[in-house]
């Protein structure tokens, strides 16, 4: 399978080529400040699985806390993807950058202790304090 997309202006664009694991949203305070909403809908895809087709010189990261690389359009700030660079393997992309249909729903709350007083979580998926089990 592969899966397309792109920041908000079009001057990023890329490609999945391969699995997308399973969905999660994410509450923590770094992923409100970075989406400007209640929660980031996050999934993992292998790094050599993803490929730039366009804007790299757009591309940009900020380490947002230590050792956590956050990577966004530097024209128009759609935040794209996370990485951890003791990770190598791995990036945590960001799903509403996706302008091709995943096919997945999400499976899980996570840092859901760490919500927005006004965050109402209305589903009945399991919700985790931190990251969830195995991950």
């Amino acid at each position: 399978m592969t899966y397309e997309g792109s920041c908000l202006c079009g001057a990023i664009a890329y490609a999945v080529h391969g699995e997308i694991g399973d969905p999660v949203m994410c509450h923590c305070r770094s992923c409100r400040k970075a989406s400007g909403s209640a929660y980031a809908t996050n999934a993992p895809v292998a790094v050599t699985d993803l490929r730039l087709l366009r804007g790299e010189r757009c591309l940009r990261e900020y380490e947002s806390s230590p050792g956590k690389l956050r990577a966004f359009c530097s024209t128009c700030g759609t935040p794209l993807y996370v990485r951890w660079p003791d990770n190598p393997a791995l990036v945590r992309l960001r799903l509403g950058t996706l302008d091709t249909p995943l096919g997945k729903k999400p499976v899980a709350h996570t840092f859901a202790t760490s919500r927005a007083d006004w965050d109402v979580i209305a589903d009945a998926l399991p919700q985790y304090e931190a990251r969830e089990p195995g991950r």
